[in-house]
């Protein structure tokens, strides 16, 4: 067992975070521990803080997402923000809610290919990696396809496959299922299932309570804190 496989995937500790120019905190110490295997999804009314917990997680905030944080955010034990974006990029994935976002490539094996191109891997590598992302979200069939061709859900899906050929043991899926059919959601939530098989750790930012039903915990963004859930938002 690797190092990473015995550390705690995902720890916040007295997280603060305020955006650039804003008067107030989003965010007013937050901690959270989300062991190696479980979907913990974080529940909240918009603008609550949630996609900017999973900013602050995946390192996007402040390198990105520009503000002022404060308090410590560990992934396997090593803090965030003295990780390059490629170390970063190896160890958690995130998909957003706009899969139209992150898809830019003519087609999707380029799409696939874009991560472990930018870690310049051997060719063989990452042609491995691109059939065995895409045979993991079902959609190998489309490889050469172009993504503007695909509904929601199979855009969604790509997203995420992009996000796994880096190989990432955190996922996170910020609003993932917002715009997409039941169908679209169903493949979603069965690939969920899928990666905590695998002993992947999983984040899902919802407002939806009907999404949450893959998740292993719900928690409740309010007031910039995480709260246990209540029956209520």
């Amino acid at each position: 067992m690797t190092a990473e496989q015995t550390t705690c995937p995902v720890e916040v500790e007295n997280l603060y975070f305020r955006y650039a120019g804003a008067e107030k905190n989003v965010l007013n110490g937050v901690s959270l521990r989300v062991s190696e295997g479980e979907v913990l999804a974080i529940a909240g009314l918009s603008g609550s803080g949630k996609s900017t917990l999973c900013y602050c997680i995946a390192g996007l905030a402040p390198r990105l997402v520009k503000g002022r944080i404060k308090g410590a955010v560990r992934i396997f034990s090593e803090d965030v923000s003295k990780l390059k974006t490629a170390e970063v990029a190896t160890r958690l994935g995130i998909v957003f809610q706009e899969p139209d976002d992150q898809l830019f490539s003519p087609t999707i094996e380029d799409e696939v290919a874009f991560g472990p191109e930018n870690l310049c891997l051997p060719r063989e590598e990452i042609g491995r990696r691109i059939g065995e992302a895409l045979e993991s979200v079902g959609m190998a069939e489309y490889r050469m396809g172009n993504p503007e061709n695909l509904s929601g859900g199979q855009k969604q899906l790509i997203a995420l496959a992009s996000v796994l050929s880096m190989r990432p043991r955190i996922l996170i899926f910020d609003e993932t299922m917002s715009q997409i059919d039941r169908t679209g959601k169903k493949r979603i939530k069965d690939m969920i299932n899928k990666l905590r098989a695998e002993g992947k750790t999983i984040l899902m930012v919802e407002h939806d309570f009907d999404n949450m039903d893959v998740a292993d915990r719900i928690l409740v963004m309010r007031g910039g804190k995480l709260h246990p859930y209540d029956g209520a938002l």
